[in-house]
């Protein structure tokens, strides 16, 4: 599709502000792995995803290219590695060269790239699976969602998957996110098909809770009503 230079531009001036505010404003040890909300729901989508890649006879093995949009320290790369891909099977674009370079140095035999995903520079049918987890909904820009989503479709495989993690509402808390529904999401990907699960207990939720009582977290956990996140494994056709 055609969109202008500058919009892209914008778009990803607009982002690395973001991170830099986050950077300043959220509290460094937010997301790691030690707060039982993170370790709740880190554990939870990572289940979830291998249960549904299992189901659609799509679970990653050994040898399979797989592409992660948006990396950041480390993203879903690890999980594929516990999952039984190799370093050599994992490759990567990511925004922001300072949260890449934490990434790069972990796995340094992964093909990690920085730079923006408007313009992949794989071929086309590169890959057998392609994860994109929380980015689109830091997209603001609708064409540019378009933009990423064909690049997307272009680079992965006929019969390839999409590992989609992402906020399926907005966060009146946070104008610098938009939600995607599950409608939304098929309107970016109709040629794919699959099955989505919505999970992720409300993270303000889990942060009050967790720490006091994991238990009582995976029981809030269960009620749809209360999760914030749609999980889905999308198959191209």
């Amino acid at each position: 599709m055609s969109i202008n230079a500058d919009a892209i531009e914008r778009e990803k001036n607009r982002i690395e502000t973001e991170y830099r505010r986050r950077e300043r404003e959220v509290e460094a040890d937010l997301y790691a792995p030690w707060q039982p909300a993170e370790s709740l729901i880190v554990s939870e989508r990572k289940n979830t995803a291998a249960v549904l890649l299992h189901n659609a006879g799509k679970f990653p093995n050994g040898g399979d290219q797989c592409l992660e949009i948006g990396y950041g320290k480390l993203g879903w790369l690890a999980d594929l590695i516990s999952w039984g891909l190799r370093e050599t099977d994992l490759h990567g674009i990511e925004l922001d060269a300072k949260r890449a370079r934490l990434a790069q140095n972990a796995l340094p035999n992964a093909d990690l790239r920085v730079g923006d995903a408007t313009r992949l520079p794989w071929e086309k049918d590169t890959f057998k699976m392609v994860v994109v987890s929380t980015v689109f909904s830091s997209i603001l820009d609708l064409n540019v969602r378009k933009l990423i989503a064909g690049e997307i479709g272009r680079v992965l495989s006929s019969g390839g998957v999409l590992l989609w993690y992402d906020l399926a509402m907005d966060n009146p808390r946070n104008k610098n996110v938009k939600g995607i529904s599950g409608k939304e999401l098929k309107k970016l990907f109709p040629d794919f098909d699959g099955k989505t699960r919505a999970v992720t207990l409300a993270p303000p939720i889990a942060r009050l809770i967790a720490p006091r009582s994991l238990t009582l977290a995976t029981f809030l956990s269960a009620f749809p009503m209360l999760r914030t996140h749609l999980l889905a494994v999308l198959v191209k056709n």
